[in-house]
């Protein structure tokens, strides 16, 4: 069996009256940058602010009997176990879900409050690959549901009416159709309902959490040898073998987003959209660039809004470091007198300014090391700073952001 348009259809059906059709809105931002006709299709605003409870409705929907006798399981970065807590809240069912302790706390707390008492959060491993691998040894053990976040047929036909409401929303198929990639439930099913139409889709997948791009090279689904969990609700390791056929078929490419670029989308879009998105939600929008026609009708999905307020900090480090407005540097100081008051006014530039300083003075040597952290009005400033550090009597190291040591940062 494989998924068809119909099936996409039929899950509308299912989830009419339960799901929000959700706002298909124009950004006058990404339509002004590109030059093109850019609508966000605002799944932010679902009911657990994400689109996954589409596919976890029309899955356990199908399957009720079932669940209502042995309850229901799935593993989830978050987003995908919202979606079965409210589910599992609203046709009275038990159910257990498995999250990654990479799962921001801001999520866990929503699934407890949208599950109730009739839903248990278990802490597992680092990855959503290892929070599933325990999820099946409980349906093993138990005979419960096991609602996968992507790989099944079900899952992705939910997951696939975002794009039947946006061809109702727009009165017709878009040019083009962006979509995240976590494991491929979303992409495939939106893809899947648009292959009728005269419209590109395109998946976007944080770089460094690839899993479908390393799929795609290598013919079928691979997992990845390391994953950065920073986009929480796109970090899979091996994307499903269910899905990836689908991708493989219907979708034109995949292309990565550099962690750094996502962030930048992330703060344009609460500062000048006053929209609160996760990384994974910001992934399709900060895609964009990288494959927009001017002049054309595009359409990108806003994934998700579970974003928790504390990782703002890293969002504008990684965003300032992208952009070029933020270096780290090892400053070699001579142990005299006014050597911070010469580096001062020999090294910075007018409107350059230290966001970080961190000396240690040792007695017994003729320099000292500092931690020296710059913040640049314009990434063109960069360069220029450069020079005078190099013809200073300083020692002057750029500490790159692929160095080990930039961790520490």
């Amino acid at each position: 069996m494989t998924l068809t348009a119909q099936h996409v259809v039929d899950a509308a059906a299912r989830l009419q009256g339960v799901a929000h059709t959700t706002p298909l809105q124009r950004s006058e931002r990404l339509s002004s940058d590109l030059g093109a006709e850019v609508y966000l299709k605002r799944e932010d605003l679902q009911v657990v602010r994400s689109y996954k409870l589409r596919g976890a409705y029309n899955l356990i929907a199908q399957d009720l009997e079932a669940a209502r006798a042995s309850g229901v399981v799935c593993a989830s970065a978050g987003n995908h176990a919202q979606g079965v807590a409210w589910a599992a809240q609203l046709f009275a069912l038990d159910a257990r879900i498995y999250v990654p302790a990479t799962t921001p706390r801001q999520k866990r707390d929503r699934i407890a409050v949208l599950g109730g008492d009739r839903v248990q959060v278990l802490v597992v491993g680092e990855t959503y690959d290892e929070s599933f691998a325990e999820a099946t040894k409980d349906v093993n053990g138990t005979g419960a549901v096991l609602v996968p976040a992507f790989d099944d047929l079900r899952t992705i036909a939910g997951q696939g009416t975002v794009a039947h409401e946006v061809v109702a929303q727009l009165g017709g198929a878009p040019d083009l159709f962006v979509a995240p990639v976590g494991g491929g439930g979303l992409l495939a099913g939106c893809a899947t309902f648009l292959a009728p139409y005269d419209t590109r889709v395109i998946g976007a997948e944080p770089k460094g959490a690839a899993s479908m791009t390393s799929a795609l090279a290598a013919g079928h689904p691979v997992p990845l040898q390391d994953v950065d969990s920073f986009v929480d609700g796109a970090a899979v390791r091996t994307v499903g073998s269910v899905t990836f056929p689908l991708v493989q078929q219907h979708v034109a490419q995949v292309v990565t987003v550099d962690e750094g670029a996502l962030c930048t989308e992330m703060l344009a879009l609460y500062q000048s959209d006053g929209i609160i998105a996760e990384p994974a939600g910001a992934l399709a929008s900060a895609a964009l660039p990288q494959v927009v026609t001017p002049g054309s009708t595009v359409v990108c999905v806003l994934s998700g809004g579970n974003n928790d307020i504390s990782r703002y900090a890293e969002i504008l480090e990684r965003s300032l470091v992208h952009q070029g407005l933020k270096h780290y540097f090892l400053v070699e100081f001579p142990q005299e007198p006014g050597a911070l008051r010469r580096f001062l006014a020999e090294v910075l530039g007018p409107d350059d300014d230290i966001a970080l300083f961190e000396y240690i003075k040792r007695n017994n040597r003729e320099t000292g090391p500092a931690l020296v952290g710059l913040e640049l009005a314009r990434a063109e400033d960069f360069a220029p700073l450069r020079a005078r550090m190099d013809a200073s009597a300083m020692t002057c190291t750029l500490i790159e952001p692929n160095d080990p040591l930039f961790r520490f940062v």
